[in-house]
């Protein structure tokens, strides 16, 4: 039995879960989410979402802490809302924004200007003498971690010196250079 799938939901203030035709939606104060589901059945009952099985297939099995997962995190994002850092590391390396459009100097011979969806806030920090970095706020953690991850993959931390765009809090497998 999947220990996940098993642990029921709670439900916070202001947060309403509804079930229809195989269709989570959850409403909260930062938005809305909803989420198609299979081989498992979701109950809203006093405050708890319940996820049940109906078999030990290996696809119900499978699925029941998956479905489990996801709404839970759709409860989070509406009620409390997911965050990410990202860091530059680099000399010469800047990020700004105007509104929802991110504007990165990595060292290329142009910057790169990303329009960011509307979903997911940017903010970016420049204090002098530490690391520019980029501040990305949302109610969706799976777009979230997709925008971050495509703002890494423009400069990924390289394994000599360090540079490149890296979560905060990451650590880099560092290697030795070369030695005369």
């Amino acid at each position: 039995m999947s220990r996940i799938g098993k642990n029921p939901i709670t439900i916070p203030a202001g947060v309403t879960v509804e079930v229809k035709d195989a269709v989570v939606t959850v409403k909260g104060k930062l938005g809305e989410l909803s989420q198609e589901f299979s081989d498992v059945t979701v109950k809203v009952e006093n405050d708890q979402v319940v996820v049940e099985r109906s078999s030990d297939n290996k696809n119900e099995r499978a699925k029941h802490g998956l479905y489990r997962a996801l709404i839970n995190n759709m409860v989070m994002g509406v009620s409390e809302g997911f965050s990410k850092e990202l860091e530059l590391v680099g000399v010469g390396y800047r990020a700004s924004n105007q509104g929802q459009k991110l504007d990165l100097a990595l060292g290329f011979s142009h910057n790169i200007v990303l329009e960011i969806v509307p979903e997911v806030k940017v903010e970016t920090v420049s204090e002098k003498g530490k690391n520019p970095l980029v501040k990305l706020t949302s109610f969706d953690k799976q777009l979230l971690g997709q925008v971050a991850a495509k703002i890494r993959s423009f400069r990924k931390p390289e394994p000599y010196k360090g540079k490149g765009v890296k979560f905060v809090g990451e650590e880099i497998r560092r290697k030795a250079g070369k030695s005369a």
